[in-house]
């Protein structure tokens, strides 16, 4: 949450009692809030939404309008009503300033087919709107209180397991039957004395894979090229540059450490809405060390993802291996007091503003780069009462809560599918990266980035309901009861109204059944869920089982897409098999002649070496993929049709034999110039005769 103060949003606020009381008190204004007191005031009845800063929405209205869901049938209730809101706010032609609707639609963004009655893109202050919007349809039976903050050392009063009030820094105090945690912090629950987890469990205590250190799994997002780590380089002993630790701890065990945040910032290209990057007054660049020397090692990929919103406008996010993910900074901020957060946000807005600059303006940045970079710039009419800065961290991860049941790995694969649904999930389970260290050969790398495909599957209420014997009459929708990685898909903003407005179904049950939050009657909760519009199962086919190769398993010297020097190609898949190491990239069928991957060996001795390359071929792939072989004696481009299956064992397509020198002289370059279709680049394989 945000602690310096922000402009109040333009909406009506109910007066309250002098008693601050209400049938259900709701902490976080975050999407999961919203959602709760809609919900509680569509029942019939009273509900205080209780936000620490000066405004509602939490990422939905500060950053993120490039919605995560993955299957869209998972998401009903007023959650897709939301979506919907956003589909008929753009159906309005004078919602379009700097392009028309079917300019945006031309382009295909992420998450619209421009069919739907749902739009899944969207402009931080359309949220923004649409939200209070909804909640001023809500009437009088929803309060909206302002700049009130929990006071973290005695801000709750319970008796026995029943919490009777909270208590604000202020002294201002609430009242209610029944009581919803919304934060992404999950302060409330803590000091209600609920047990909860930080950061990863070691794969062993849920029986998981995908669980602890993952050394293994982080590709993603990583570093291409050999990059020093140390302040002097080369020199051990003149100590690590910021934010690199000298170990990762051991494969698959557990740790107090939490995947990183970032701000999903607003930029566009329209110039005269668009604000340049500014150089920090604080700058610092021992901080930005280590991204100007992975660009000098000639790491060119552009490290940020802006995925395009309405009115040239992006929801811009974390790309590569020095990125805006502040990667090991935030450890401390999930049980820290409100000033040690602060600080650590602070560090964070610096540090994203400081690498905009950096790739931007520095000298020791090359020029495409900076160009890239210049090209987009803040949007100067959003965030306009925050110097345009997005008002949310992307606080990706906290606490989560341990209940009766743990959602884990097993539930996002299906192998374990619960009978008490409130909600679905249907992300890939996705951890962003969570520490750096150093390599045995002397390297900096990012670790902790996993991405594994899940199937839509149903969320237990037993996991939004703290056990009986800690609290009786709370409920946590967002710091929910799950894994680290079983909570890395679930964690989406859809999600959460989903879990929002389901648990706010569950208190209003309680209450009128005269129980607790545990003794809810299931039976009746569902068929209220369902007469609400919420989706709480369906069955999905089964994921086909998909294949892949290690290096180590293919003869010869294999260069896979990680250790290519890439421009473009920024797009990472893993869904079609055959493929090497963790995944494959492509080009998007996009910028079609800025594309290619260079492939360089090293080779331990001068002869004739049979080149062969990985791709996975589909029906949507190129048929004219030229790929040059640079050998001793010259250039030569073959082409590879990838619509065809390679006819090689590990999925590889021989390109033909050639004579190299020992050492690095010799390439391999794969380029999506002159192609139309997907260009997929995978591995390259050298075998000498």
């Amino acid at each position: 949450m945000l602690f310096r103060p922000t402009a109040c949003l333009l909406l009506a606020v109910a007066s309250l009692s002098a008693a601050d009381s209400a049938d259900v008190v709701i902490y976080g204004g975050t999407s999961g809030g919203i959602t709760a007191a809609i919900q509680t005031a569509r029942m019939g009845r009273t509900a205080i939404l209780i936000e620490p800063t000066r405004f509602l929405g939490g990422l939905t209205t500060g950053g993120l309008g490039a919605t995560d869901i993955g299957n869209k049938k998972a998401i009903g209730g007023l959650s897709r009503e939301f979506y919907a809101n956003i589909f008929r706010h753009y159906s309005d032609a004078t919602r379009w300033k700097h392009q028309t609707r079917d300019e945006y639609y031309a382009k295909k963004p992420h998450g619209n087919s421009g069919t739907e009655s749902t739009m899944w893109t969207f402009e931080p202050h359309a949220a923004s709107e649409i939200y209070d919007a909804m909640l001023k349809e809500a009437g009088d039976k929803v309060a909206v209180v302002f700049g009130e903050r929990l006071d973290l050392k005695k801000g709750v009063v319970k008796e026995g397991a029943k919490i009777t009030r909270i208590r604000m820094e202020s002294g201002r105090e609430f009242t209610a039957p029944m009581f919803i945690d919304t934060t992404y912090e999950g302060d409330l629950m803590a000091k209600a004395g609920v047990g909860y987890h930080v950061g990863r469990e070691a794969n062993s205590v849920y029986n998981e894979t995908l669980n602890g250190v993952q050394v293994g799994h982080s590709i993603h997002h990583q570093f291409t090229k050999n990059v020093d780590p140390y302040v002097k380089p080369g020199d051990p002993s003149s100590g690590l540059l910021p934010g690199i630790e000298k170990e990762p701890g051991e494969e698959f065990s557990g740790d107090k450490k939490v995947q990183a945040y970032n701000f999903r910032m607003c930029t566009t290209d329209v110039p005269e809405n668009r604000r340049d990057w500014e150089k920090p007054a604080n700058y610092d660049e021992r901080w930005f060390e280590l991204a100007l020397r992975n660009v000098e090692a000639g790491d060119m990929r552009i490290s940020w993802a802006p995925s395009w919103m309405p009115n040239r406008k992006t929801d811009t996010n974390n790309n590569f291996a020095v990125s805006t993910d502040f990667i090991g900074q935030n450890w401390d901020y999930p049980e820290a007091d409100y000033e040690t957060r602060a600080k650590i946000w602070k560090a964070h807005e610096d540090w994203q503003k400081g690498l905009m600059w950096t790739y931007a303006h520095h000298p020791r940045v090359p020029e495409k780069i900076r160009e890239a970079f210049r090209r987009l710039g803040l949007a100067k009419d959003e965030f306009t009462d925050n110097d345009n800065w997005p008002r949310q961290l992307y606080v990706r991860e906290a606490r989560r809560m341990i209940s009766d049941y743990v959602m884990t790995e097993k539930n996002c694969k299906r192998r374990e599918v619960v009978e008490d649904s409130v909600g679905m999930g249907a992300y890939n389970m996705d951890s962003h990266n969570i520490q750096r260290y150093v390599t045995r050969e002397g390297f900096v790398r990012n670790e902790g980035d996993v991405q594994v495909g899940s199937r839509p599957y149903p969320v237990s209420y037993r996991s939004i309901r703290p056990k009986a014997s800690e609290c009786s009459n709370l409920l946590v929708p967002v710091c929910l009861s799950a894994s680290h990685i079983a909570y890395g898909s679930i964690r989406m903003e859809p999600v959460f109204m989903v879990l929002g407005q389901s648990a706010a179904t569950a208190a209003v049950h309680a209450i009128e059944q005269g129980t607790t939050v545990q003794g809810v009657d299931y039976a009746k909760l569902k068929e209220r869920l369902l007469k609400d519009g919420q989706v709480l199962d369906f069955e999905s086919p089964p994921a086909p089982e998909v294949s892949s190769f290690k290096k180590d398993q293919i003869p010869g010297i294999v260069v896979d897409d990680n250790e290519a020097e890439l421009t473009g190609f920024e797009s990472e898949g893993h869904t079609t098999g055959g493929f090497v190491e963790r995944g494959y990239r492509h080009d998007g069928d996009a910028l079609k002649g800025e594309q290619k991957a260079k492939y360089t060996p090293t080779l331990p001795k001068a002869g004739r070496y049979t080149v062969a390359v990985s791709y996975g071929a589909l029906g949507n792939r190129a048929a004219n993929v030229p790929v040059t072989i640079h050998s001793a004696d010259g250039d030569k481009v073959v082409i590879v049709d990838q619509k065809q299956k390679p006819a090689g064992k590990f999925n590889l397509h021989t390109l033909g034999t050639f004579r190299f020198e020992a050492g690095r002289s010799g390439w391999v370059q794969i380029s999506n110039e002159g192609t139309k279709g997907h260009v997929i680049i995978d591995a390259v394989q050298f075998l000498a005769e």
